[in-house]
């Protein structure tokens, strides 16, 4: 009987000690209001599992829920801002920086095993620079990866960014690399052929094996002399947003030439990805059609770089003054921008790049942050829970000395990251 009652007892101990809120409570002397484009101090935040639930005084915070102080962890940021959880909307987790070993010998000499624990710890690197959501756009060779990446981390295997997938992603038939092999040789491609109504069918079972998004190469490097040209057709880039849109997902177009992102706008892709030649009256389509670009310009100056570029002191070579063109021309169509970094061919962790990228090409320093908080919540498919320090939203959140509002340098430096309610870094 004795044994019984003990039993029952530590049920019942364990039961209320699994079913208690769990509260936080962060203690900052500044939060940012990336909406506003404000600051405040003498407010602290309150969060219930994974979720913010008050911004307010901290006395009124506690008198107005009642909290058992046995049950709140209270997290002290004093001298700290803080600022929501970054987002980058393109990457790949897969990839390591060019000048380490090139796009075709990552895809044709290393093993999957290799390539997924290099990813392992690019994710880790990502959550530690404060990004706490990411789109990664392809797995450049090695299937489905990726989901099986987000699946760990979900379950606690691994730490790293929120994420939404692209898997194979899309090409047609002898567009996409590798190039260059004995053609006698069935080799790994970077992406998955597609043509004519076969769109459907690979679009589908790219979605069954666990695709968030579709990635369409809308144009690519195969025109005469590897100039860009246009892939896809009108019409099958329409058969790709309609299957994909039923399944309640949305494309994301690769595209640098200025038809090939046409043709995606219209066929209603979420977004364009790199834009590099497009003009001004083609952004003004995509702003029409509430396509978000994409500009990823850390990585042409990166790919410079590895070929002798020396920025400041040599001339912009062609791909990097491009950019720039392209950049001036969004920014004065009224295009959405977003932050999307391209990183992979450079160095996992160092994200934040793309966003003084941004501001340097031009785009105002609120609506650079934007584009790396609420413009990437909206294209996470999250705009309502993401990006913001709000009530009712997910507590992803950074900490950082100085003013993000005056000096985007600071968000180099994260001191605290907490994603989805959770202290990652401290």
């Amino acid at each position: 009987m004795r044994l019984i009652i003990w039993a029952l007892a530590a049920i019942t101990l364990f039961s209320n000690t699994v079913i208690a809120a769990e509260y936080k409570l962060l203690k900052p002397s500044f939060i940012v209001d990336v909406e506003k484009g404000t600051r405040s101090s003498g407010q602290s935040i309150l969060i219930k599992d994974n979720m913010i639930v008050a911004i307010s005084e901290e006395t009124e915070i506690l008198n107005g829920h009642n909290i058992d102080p046995n049950n709140l962890n209270v997290i002290d940021l004093a001298g700290l801002t803080v600022f929501p959880g970054l987002i980058d909307a393109h990457s790949h987790i897969l990839l390591h920086p060019y000048n380490e070993a090139e796009w075709n010998d990552q895809v044709i000499k290393e093993t999957r095993a290799e390539r997924i624990a290099r990813g392992v710890m690019h994710m880790k690197a990502t959550l530690d620079a404060g990004f706490t959501s990411m789109r990664d756009l392809g797995t450049e060779g090695s299937e489905y990866d990726d989901v099986g990446l987000k699946i760990a981390m979900e379950k606690g295997v691994i730490v790293g960014p929120r994420l939404l997938v692209a898997g194979r992603a899309l090409v047609v038939t002898g567009s996409y690399g590798p190039k260059g092999l004995n053609q006698l040789h069935d080799i790994t491609l970077g992406a998955e052929p597609a043509d004519g109504d076969n769109v459907i069918k690979v679009v589908r079972d790219q979605i069954g094996k666990g695709a968030d998004v579709i990635k369409v190469y809308a144009d690519y490097f195969w025109g005469p002399n590897g100039t860009p040209r246009p892939t896809f057709n009108q019409e099958e880039l329409n058969l790709m947003v309609q299957t994909a849109n039923d399944s309640g997902r949305n494309v994301v177009a690769h595209a640098v030439t200025n038809e090939g992102m046409r043709r995606a706008t219209l066929a209603g892709v979420q977004s364009i990805e790199h834009g590099d030649l497009g003009t001004e009256d083609t952004f003004k389509l995509m702003k029409d059609h509430g396509v978000i670009y994409c500009p990823t310009l850390s990585v042409n100056e990166a790919n410079a770089e590895y070929a002798g570029w020396r920025k400041g002191v040599d001339e912009n070579p062609c791909d990097v003054q491009i950019k720039y063109d392209s950049m001036k021309a969004a920014i004065k169509a009224g295009v959405t921008i977003c932050n999307g970094s391209d990183v992979g061919p450079y160095t996992h962790g160092t994200n934040v790049r793309e966003l003084k990228k941004l501001k340097e090409y031009g785009l105002e320093h609120l609506k650079t942050l934007q584009a790396a908080t609420m413009v990437g919540a909206e294209l996470m498919n999250m705009k309502n829970k993401l990006g913001q320090l709000k009530v009712g939203f997910l507590a992803d959140i950074i900490a950082v000395e100085g003013n993000p509002l005056e000096d985007l340098d600071v968000l180099g430096d994260v001191k605290m990251v907490m994603k989805n309610g959770e202290v990652h870094k401290r």
